[in-house]
């Protein structure tokens, strides 16, 4: 019987593999022997089978990658974004359309069966209350066109980066449900905020107070790898019959808040107050 945990003779793609929870991901997915393809921005320091330069802002670039790397693959990981501190379209961009259209380059070379896992964040557990417009803007598939949907709805947009999580949530359900005949696995993760190179922009635009609110009930920060981990299981043999799952990594901070055991908003009112 073979080892449902292990990725030994599995082919596997990330993108976003060059720092925090991305590298974290790769790095465990080479000690469990899969051949592990990278891409990024920039260049990983994780010892992969290849890392390929990739701009997810850029499809030509995306179509660039995929070919370059080739073949066919077992598993999906998509672990790329950019924070609220880039231009919201530029956000939108990388954290949505680049992820989207870097998914369908590889989902006819996927092999049967495949998994797919992508990164979201507690930033779009919003997203059911959305559904409606979610469902507007995952059905426009031309890159103009998402473009000038999004100039003209700027206040839905916002700063790029809830809104974008919110449709990675939404979109990752709809494809669960529509590529499940032919036998592709599809969630996300939602995690809450990790200490990476990446935590000093969220302290720029939400500040210490909202983002130490996100601690509750544990009182700390996770890591990368308590992030990265969830991912290769998510892909692996032994999470074979789930699908469509948005999984808060968080310590239990969701399921608190949607419960009425953790007030959001007393928190978020007490990180308002001046030290």
């Amino acid at each position: 019987m073979s080892n449902i945990w292990s990725y030994e003779g599995k082919r596997v793609a990330i993108v976003g593999c060059f720092s925090g929870m991305g590298e974290a991901c790769a790095r465990e997915l080479v000690s469990l022997g899969a051949e592990v393809h990278g891409a990024d921005i920039r260049e990983s320091p994780v010892p992969m089978a290849s890392f390929t330069q990739v701009d997810l802002k850029d499809w030509s670039s995306i179509d660039k990658a995929v070919a370059s790397i080739g073949g066919e693959i077992d598993a999906l990981f998509n672990c790329a974004g950019l924070p609220q501190t880039f231009p919201a379209l530029d956000v939108l961009r990388v954290n949505f359309m680049g992820i989207r259209h870097w998914t369908e380059q590889w989902l006819p070379r996927m092999r049967k069966p495949g998994a797919i896992a992508s990164i979201s964040s507690l930033a779009g557990m919003g997203w059911l209350q959305q559904m409606e417009t979610l469902r507007e803007v995952i059905a426009i598939e031309g890159e103009q066109e998402l473009l000038d949907w999004a100039a003209a709805h700027p206040d839905v947009v916002g700063d790029g980066y809830s809104f974008t999580k919110a449709l990675l949530n939404a979109w990752t359900q709809i494809q669960a449900a529509r590529l499940a005949t032919q036998g592709i696995r599809v969630n996300c993760t939602m995690p809450s905020p990790v200490k990476t190179p990446m935590f000093k922009d969220f302290q720029q635009v939400a500040g210490d107070g909202v983002l130490n609110a996100f601690t509750a009930p544990t009182g700390r920060f996770c890591d990368p790898a308590d992030q990265g981990n969830p991912l290769v299981y998510l892909n692996s043999a032994a999470a074979g019959f789930i699908s469509g799952v948005v999984l808060p990594v968080d310590h239990g901070f969701w399921g608190g808040v949607v419960t009425g055991e953790i007030d959001m908003q007393a928190l978020l009112a007490s990180a308002a107050q001046p030290a």
